[in-house]
Parts: structure tokens; sequence; C-alpha cells
């Protein structure tokens, strides 16, 4: 697999890969996450002006994508019913992360290739995201506590250091 930023004419199969992500949450109950029309085509769009946009080939098929922001997310500040392992590192957050239906490995490497770059990820995902949970957990990321997207939504939220 190869990771590299997303480019402006991957900008289609990325609305279709954040479609195909709707498509397994909803297949295993999670139906409250990624409504509402998110991730939207402007949010991928600032994504990439920003530089935090990137996506995975495998065999020359883009098969996943995702955004990986380090410096504070406003997010993180304040963390309910528990607390991060460690406050004072620079960290990296991943957002948006969407594969293929019949993808494998894919949030491995995604991980696998964030922590080559930085000592602590934050990451969070919605209570029902069951996948996403087992994910986080089998690539060493603790649960921490709970937090507020900047809409008042709750979400778990998992940090993992070096």
């Amino acid at each position: 697999m190869t990771i590299r930023e997303t480019q402006l004419n991957d900008t289609e199969r990325v609305m279709q890969l954040y479609e195909d992500a709707k498509l397994i949450m909803r297949s295993d109950g999670n139906m409250h996450q990624w409504t509402g029309g998110y991730p939207t085509l402007s949010q991928l769009e600032e994504d990439m002006r920003l530089g935090h946009s990137f996506v995975v080939e495998d065999n020359g098929m883009l098969v996943a994508t995702f955004a990986c922001i380090i410096g504070e997310d406003p997010t993180y500040k304040k963390i309910y019913e528990g607390r991060w392992i460690d406050d004072t590192l620079r960290y990296a957050t991943i957002h948006r992360l969407a594969s293929t239906p019949d993808s494998h490995g894919i949030a491995k490497a995604c991980f696998d290739w964030t922590k080559g770059r930085i000592d602590s990820i934050r990451v969070d995902t919605h209570r029902d995201n069951r996948i996403m949970h087992h994910v986080l957990q089998e690539n060493g990321f603790t649960r921490c506590g709970i937090i507020y997207l900047l809409n008042g939504d709750e979400r778990i939220a998992y940090q993992w250091l070096k």
C-alpha cells in the first residue's frame, strides 16, 4: 500500500469512499455517525488545501482516504470521564478515515504511516462505531474519555503514544 497526498483528480473517488464508509457503518448498526451530508466536498477541499488529506493506493487502485492533522485539535482541549495519557506532547489527529468495503488492513496502514511521523496520535469515534473501536484497540490505542465536537456531538476519544 502507498499513502500520498490527495490530488484534485482524486476528489470524486474520495467522496465515493465516504459513501462506502457510511454504508459500512449503517450495516453494522452505526446509524448516527456521518449524517447530514458529512463529510462534505468543502471539508475535503479544505483538508487538501491545508495538506491534511491523504489517500491509500493498493495495486494502483485508490482504496482509502483519511485526514492527518498535526497540531492541536480544539475539540480535544477538554476531555470528560477520563484523561489523556499524555497532554503535553504534540500530536496528530486522524479524522475521516474511509475505505472500500472489501479492503483490509487500511486503518493499520494509516496508523503506522502516522506513527512514523509523530509520537502521539489522537482519534475519536462515535459510540456506535464498533468497528473503529475494535480497530483502535487492536492498534495500540487507549480509550481515554469523552470529547465533544464543535457541534456538541459526543465522541469517544483514544490516544496512542510511542
